[in-house]
C-alpha cells in the first residue's frame, strides 16, 4: 500500500514538472533585446566587409597587373604578380560565395 501511493506521488510530481516545463507559458515571446543587438551588429560588420572587399580585391589586382607590366622579365615578379592576381580573385570570390551562402541559409531558417 505505500508503494502505490509512492509511485502515485511520484507520478504527479513529474506529470506537473513536464506540464511547466513544457508548456508555451514557459518560453519567451519573441527575441531577447541583446540577441537582437547581436544579429545588428554581425549585419553591418557583413556589409562593411563587402564594401572593402571589392575595392582592396581590384587594388591587388591593379598591383599584380604592374607587377606583371614592370618585371622586365624578373621571373620572380611574373610569378609573384601571377600570384597576387589569382589569389586576390580567388578571395573576392570566397567572400562572395560566403555571402550567397550567409544570405541562402538565412532565407531557409526564417
Amino acid at each position: 500500500m505505500n508503494r502505490k501511493i509512492y509511485y502515485i506521488v511520484y507520478f504527479l510530481l513529474l506529470s506537473i514538472l513536464f506540464t511547466f516545463l513544457f508548456s508555451p507559458s514557459c518560453f519567451a515571446w519573441g527575441e531577447p533585446e541583446l540577441v537582437n543587438k547581436l544579429n545588428s551588429a554581425f549585419e553591418s560588420i557583413k556589409e562593411w566587409l563587402i564594401k572593402l572587399a571589392t575595392p582592396a580585391a581590384a587594388v591587388a589586382v591593379g598591383t599584380g597587373v604592374f607587377m606583371k607590366k614592370f618585371s622586365f622579365g624578373d621571373e620572380e615578379k611574373i610569378r609573384t604578380g601571377k600570384k597576387l592576381i589569382k589569389g586576390s580573385l580567388f578571395s573576392y570570390a570566397f567572400i562572395l560565395a560566403i555571402n550567397l551562402i550567409l544570405s541562402a541559409i538565412q532565407s531557409l531558417v526564417g
